[in-house]
């Protein structure tokens, strides 16, 4: 397993994190569909960033509206994430995780018909997500 630059306690990310955040991001769980989709002013343009560590990893440029319930982009920051193996409920599927901190982000899912530039869904929990404005 990669050795994350940022590292914290559990009591410490406790500390740092809302309850639903930190089970998102420290415990892999996943938040119900269609609670956080917005989470940018309409036309603003800016990054978002991973909660648990200020880390940048998707722009406004790649985000799309999916309808699955979840803020979906077609591509990540270079280097913002890792993608792992998840065979956790009984399937196969991708989790991305944090490059800086290893918080689950959500999983990636390709193929699916979207047009997108690169073919894959991004599927992420908007509660981790921190949204920064292009000034």
């Amino acid at each position: 397993m990669k050795d994350y630059p940022v590292k914290k306690s559990e009591s410490d990310w406790q500390t740092v994190l809302t309850a639903q955040q930190y089970e998102i991001l420290r415990q892999k769980s996943t938040e119900r569909p269609f609670t956080n989709e917005k989470i940018a002013p309409e036309g603003a343009e800016g990054v978002f960033a991973c909660v648990g560590c200020d880390n940048p990893l998707y722009t406004t440029k790649t985000k799309f509206q999916s309808g699955c319930g979840w803020p979906s982009f077609y591509e990540a920051i270079p280097g913002a994430i890792d993608l792992h193996e998840d065979t956790s409920m009984g399937i196969t599927r991708t989790e991305m995780v944090c490059s800086k901190c290893g918080g689950h982000l959500g999983h990636v899912f390709k193929g699916e018909g979207f047009g997108t530039p690169t073919d894959e869904r991004h599927c992420v929990n908007g509660t981790i997500l921190k949204f920064k404005q292009n000034l």
